[in-house]
């Protein structure tokens, strides 16, 4: 039989903190430490307390479930919470998202989780959804593989290469605070997918990146905003975020408005 060593707290400590680009100095310096404790901890010849891991883990910016993961680790018992949002602890954050969806119309908004899978929306997101391969609109409906997949928006995306080297930019900071290899994978395959014009970068000197999308309306110009829930204690709603569509130009908001 094989068994699976799963690395003790120091360890993955250690792996969040070079990430981090960070010497055990300075991290020893921040978290109020000494560098010693911290060399021993990494080395696994001392056991981390719980208020060590949960200061390390702030100074480090380490995600909410990965905290979880080191405390347990460590011989302790998880910290952070993980509600459904159908749970009745998350009544208010559910309430939260159906004001903040339905306030947003006429205008698309919808939430994602961390793989980037949606969770809700309102429906002026079907100006996007129209004409994309039924199969991409089977739950669980991932929101980066709708937009890019040569099935999904892709077709319609005015100037694909640029939104596409948005989101693959996005992503690719997301990967590099979260370490997830779900999203690691996702960009693998998102960067596979042909485009005709592709961009290597995001032109640095713009306010924003619109997305402009063929539509039985015309041709309709985006931005969008990222809303994230401010200090949160819950796994789940650490990961939630709302992603928000406002017309870029007065053309835009005159077809979406119905005016």
């Amino acid at each position: 039989m094989t068994t699976v060593d799963t690395p003790h707290a120091g360890a993955l400590l250690r792996a969040w903190r070079e990430r981090r680009g960070l010497s055990q100095l300075s991290l020893a310096h921040t978290a109020g430490i000494s560098s010693r404790h911290l060399s021993f901890v990494e080395t696994g010849r001392s056991r981390p307390s719980r208020a060590t891991v949960l200061r390390l883990s702030d100074r480090l910016d380490i995600p909410l479930r990965e905290r979880n993961t080191i405390l347990v680790a460590a011989g302790h018992a998880p910290v952070y919470p993980e509600h459904r949002l159908g749970d009745l602890p998350m009544a208010a954050i559910s309430d939260a998202i159906t004001r903040i969806l339905s306030s947003h119309r006429p205008f698309p908004a919808l939430v994602v989780d961390r793989h980037w899978t949606m969770v809700d929306s309102n429906d002026a997101v079907g100006v996007f959804v129209e004409g994309c391969a039924p199969e991409l609109l089977e739950p669980p409906v991932n929101v980066l593989r709708l937009t890019l997949h040569p099935r999904g928006l892709a077709p319609r995306i005015v100037d694909l290469g640029q939104w596409r080297a948005h989101l693959l930019d996005r992503l690719q900071h997301q990967i590099g605070a979260t370490a997830d290899p779900v999203l690691l994978r996702l960009y693998d395959e998102l960067a596979g997918y042909p485009c005709d014009d592709p961009v290597d970068e995001v032109e640095p000197h713009s306010l924003v990146v619109p997305m402009r999308l063929r539509t039985e309306a015309g041709e309709l110009s985006f931005f969008s905003t990222t809303t994230l829930f401010g200090t949160p204690l819950d796994v789940t709603v650490s990961e939630l975020a709302i992603e928000a569509f406002y017309p870029a130009d007065d053309a835009t908001a005159r077809a979406l408005s119905g005016s």
